[in-house]
């Protein structure tokens, strides 16, 4: 594993407490990750709702929806969806899709839902963003807490060990003309992404940083929150998980 050079100092890194509340609500965060293969994304959902067996018109919860794109997808699929987001703008931009059996709404993931779902999707490395490591497991006994009885949940997030090993420390990623300067390192458990860039003769710096959770982090977690681990995949087409080799960690859950 590689690392940039440089990390931070203390004080640099105490202005991203909380960072998931401004960087999510940019319009640069929705540039920068414009690209994302969706079609992929759509295979993922499609295989998941077919191994879940989930009923027609199943309630669905994706959570940390963002701007609502595989909330949509959901719903085509036929299901009643209910996305929720910790950011308004996102949230604003999503409610314009809203329908019948399409809803969304701002939320705190932490906090659980008074209504119960049959499925509940955290999609797309959407977990391991909160200062707090408590906060983890305060938001698995709050999805557990959503679930109906015979619900199933889901968290998709990155395999670490394969996350480290491909880690790229330093990139230029020119989108809608700006150019985006990554910088990538492992530091204190967590994995950051510095982000700077110039627009309109305006300087801007993010920083993103994820927990590194590994299989063994979650199952601890998993335990401690009463959860029942199903089964793990490694990769969106649900093929087995291997710790050292596979692009995903996906674990299904209740």
């Amino acid at each position: 594993m590689s690392a940039a050079q440089n990390p931070p100092t203390e004080n640099q890194l105490k202005a991203t407490e909380n960072w998931y509340t401004s960087w999510f609500d940019t319009p640069y965060y929705h540039i920068l990750y414009k690209d994302r293969n969706y079609r992929e994304a759509q295979v993922f959902m499609d295989n998941l709702t077919h191994y879940l067996n989930l009923p027609e018109k199943a309630t669905v919860l994706d959570l940390a929806c963002g701007k609502g794109r595989h909330s949509i997808y959901l719903n085509q699929l036929g299901f009643t969806v209910l996305g929720a987001d910790l950011s308004e703008n996102s949230i604003l931009e999503a409610s314009k899709n809203t329908n019948e059996t399409l809803h969304f709404k701002v939320h705190d993931m932490r906090e659980p839902f008074e209504e119960k779902f049959d499925a509940i999707f955290n999609l797309f490395t959407s977990f391991g963003y909160f200062e707090n490591d408590e906060d983890n497991l305060t938001t698995l006994k709050a999805i557990k807490e959503s679930l109906s009885e015979y619900g199933f949940a889901v968290i998709d997030f990155m395999n670490v060990a394969q996350v480290l090993e491909t880690l790229v420390p330093k990139e230029t990623k020119t989108v809608e003309g700006i150019d985006f300067q990554i910088k990538r390192y492992l530091k204190d458990g967590h994995i950051y992404k510095e982000i700077d860039f110039e627009d309109k003769g305006q300087k801007f710096h993010f920083t993103e940083k994820v927990k590194a959770l590994t299989l063994k982090d979650f199952e601890e977690l998993m335990e401690e929150a009463g959860i029942y681990l199903l089964d793990i995949f490694g990769d969106y087409k649900l093929k087995k998980f291997h710790k050292t080799d596979s692009e995903r960690l996906i674990m299904i859950f209740k």
